[in-house]
């Protein structure tokens, strides 16, 4: 019989930032505590934490956030002995500023994100990243909004502005296995050893077949969050991923009853109910509509007497992205019209 060759993925953990979408960015320092003592007693390689917008996003639009980033970081910072804390940054939101403050507090690994055409503002922030001594990587958001050529090239940009890991997010669970493999592929033999990343939401009910056939597909970092707590329908579920890609012969080095007591954890303490794909969620996939509209879109349909059903569909037919939430309100008066 042939021997499986194993090779190590690195899972990667922002249920402490993507799962705030969930929540309206109302965590608290006991809950960051809890969790990220947790995940660190697991072996987790990176937890990251911030507002679901990233650093400097707390806002009246994008949602006000309970503790500041300074505070977060700290919390999270000091419950870590063996993870490293990762921060994402989506320049527009984050500055420099917050950058800078982010590594003065600790933070290990900067992400920085860019819509998936526009991989050029990332250029500034990553140099900033790279002097600042940490590690930088870079995603693409919005990611099925272009092809895997174009993607391939967008991820080789980042690296020519220094990122040291690049990667797509599916950021509205739109994907389907195939997808995922045809963009993957395109972006590994692009940029050679650079490691590549893949963030999956479950909109679809595919976020663990999607990060399966990423890590097939030549991936080597792959985020989940416990429970799958997360925006929209939520995240590929960290302590699944972890038994999965364990059985199929990628081993990622986390001890798995510990991370299970973790996600014990996530669900007792972060979240109401752990995510489920209601008829939101799965038309967001559908629509191709971020993931973190669900609840404003819900909010504003519900004030407005239409269908969220028909408001998604119509931001996606605008192909709106995070940053548009002004969008929603303008499609339901548009909708009460008609």
């Amino acid at each position: 019989m042939e021997e499986v060759t194993e090779s190590k993925v690195v899972l990667y953990d922002p249920t402490l930032r993507d799962g705030h979408h969930a929540v309206r960015h109302q965590l608290d320092a006991d809950q960051l505590r809890a969790y990220a003592t947790a995940a660190d007693q697991a072996g987790v390689p990176v937890v990251e934490v911030g507002h679901g917008n990233g650093l400097g996003a707390s806002s009246h639009q994008l949602g006000q956030a309970k503790l500041s980033d300074d505070e977060m970081l700290t919390v999270v910072r000091e419950s870590l002995t063996r993870s490293r804390m990762g921060v994402f940054l989506a320049p527009g939101w984050g500055t420099g500023a917050d950058l800078a403050g982010a590594v003065a507090r600790g933070a290990d690994v900067v992400r920085i994100a860019a819509h998936c055409s526009q991989a050029d503002v990332a250029e500034r922030h990553l140099g900033e990243a790279r002097a600042a001594g940490v590690e930088a990587q870079a995603v693409l958001l919005m990611s099925h909004m272009i092809g895997p050529a174009e993607l391939a090239e967008q991820c080789a940009l980042l690296i020519s502005y220094g990122a040291q890991a690049v990667g797509i997010m599916d950021s509205a669970g739109h994907y389907l296995p195939t997808d995922v493999t045809t963009r993957i592929t395109a972006v590994t033999r692009a940029v050679g050893e650079v490691p590549v990343i893949f963030h999956g939401h479950n909109n679809l009910g595919l976020a663990m077949a999607n990060s399966l056939a990423a890590v097939t597909a030549g991936a080597t970092v792959i985020d989940g969050c416990a429970r799958g707590f997360g925006a929209g329908a939520g995240n590929a579920q960290l302590e699944v991923l972890a038994a999965v890609l364990q059985r199929t012969g990628h081993p990622t080095g986390i001890d798995l009853h510990q991370l299970l007591a973790a996600a014990d954890i996530a669900e007792a303490r972060l979240m109401s109910a752990p995510p489920t794909i209601d008829s939101i969620s799965l038309v967001s996939g559908l629509a191709g509509v971020f993931s973190g509209f669900k609840l404003p879109v819900l909010e504003a349909a519900r004030r407005g007497g239409v269908d969220p059903v028909d408001v998604l569909f119509e931001l996606g037919r605008r192909q709106v992205v995070a940053g548009q939430e002004d969008q929603i309100p303008a499609v339901v008066r548009q909708l009460q019209r008609t």
